[in-house]
């Protein structure tokens, strides 16, 4: 699993202070941002693992010669273009999302009709990737129409406006639940205790597996736009952080960024922590102290929900998602 996911409090009133699953105690100490990374490359050593076990291993056995290959046929040159056309007739069309319907849209959904035409547009091609790419299995008696498939891809591919469809990568299908849902979790202490509890959660997302989303609170989101809350896009943060091998709250960035930002969200991070821990009352979401991803993800709802507000709270961590993410909509609008 990458990151907790929201849980909310019982009664209506309470949305607005939404509580995600809590670590335990000692698992925040020794958090960082980059912490995957070594001599300042995006990673690490885990990372290098990661692509060294992909790297084919001669199989060749010492003192024995290997078995000499076959020489490949080749075509004669006059075929190239023939390949070349077949390639072009072969390629599945790019995906679109017809005018009406990704107008109605945009209409339901305030973040895109916040956006310019140029970004508006690049959203309505991220959209119709998604629901090219990805499957939307409504849960229980939740029954999803195309208006709202298409919302729903539409808002999951805010974050990607600048990154690119390549955000998409590593997982194929969208869990919707008609409202929050249970997951049964366990830790166990440094004492070795077992604990056992119930959360009821509104979003999820798992490693190379779904995202789980809570329509209700999706529906939510969409009437109050501007509250610093986005469950959808929380969690399409957690997909981005570990593009690069490492859920620490840092995305695939290029080498020089990469420094800045751990630089700069670690020291924010650290602030935010030492606030919430002395009890004071905090602009902003306090579950952004549980741990560097959760402070990414907390952080990039507020960039897209409640601009203002991050970055009168954290004005370098706004700084660093406004290039990240582009202009909040929020914001242009």
């Amino acid at each position: 699993m990458l990151g907790g996911g929201f849980r909310r409090r019982t009664g209506p009133e309470e949305r607005g202070l939404r509580v995600r699953a809590r670590l335990r105690a000692g698992q925040r100490s020794g958090s960082r941002f980059g912490a995957g990374a070594d001599a300042g490359t995006p990673g690490g050593a885990q990372r290098a693992a990661h692509h060294r076990q992909r790297w084919w291993r001669q199989r060749g056995r010492r003192g024995h010669a290997a078995h000499p290959q076959p020489a490949l046929a080749q075509f004669p040159a006059g075929h190239v273009p023939l390949i070349k056309r077949l390639s072009r007739w072969l390629r599945p069309r790019a995906p679109t999302i017809p005018d009406e319907p990704w107008q109605a849209a945009c209409e339901a959904l305030p973040w895109a009709a916040s956006l310019d035409r140029q970004r508006r547009e690049r959203l309505r091609t991220l959209a119709a990737r998604f629901l090219h790419e990805k499957t939307i299995t409504p849960l229980g008696d939740l029954e999803l129409g195309d208006h709202e498939r298409i919302l729903l891809a539409a808002l999951c591919c805010l974050p990607l406006l600048e990154f690119g469809e390549g955000g998409l990568r590593g997982w194929s299908q969208l869990l919707v639940y008609p409202d929050a849902f249970r997951v049964r979790r366990s830790h166990v202490d440094a004492a070795g205790v077992l604990h056992e509890w119930d959360d009821e959660l509104a979003g999820e997302a798992w490693d190379h597996g779904p995202l789980i989303l809570s329509w209700a609170d999706v529906c939510a989101d969409l009437a109050e736009p501007d509250a610093g809350f986005c469950v959808a896009v929380h969690e399409m943060a957690h997909k981005l952080d570990v593009l690069d091998g490492e859920l620490d709250g840092t995305p695939p960035l290029p080498s020089g960024w990469y420094r800045q930002w751990a630089r700069d969200f670690q020291r924010a991070y650290d602030a935010f922590c030492a606030e919430v821990d002395a009890g004071r009352e905090m602009a902003i979401d306090p579950y952004a102290a549980e741990a560097p991803e959760e402070f990414f993800a907390v952080c990039t709802e507020y960039h897209f929900s409640a601009p203002e507000v991050l970055e009168e709270a954290m004005p370098e961590v706004a700084a660093h998602l406004a290039r990240f993410y582009g202009p909040s909509p929020m914001r242009a609008g």
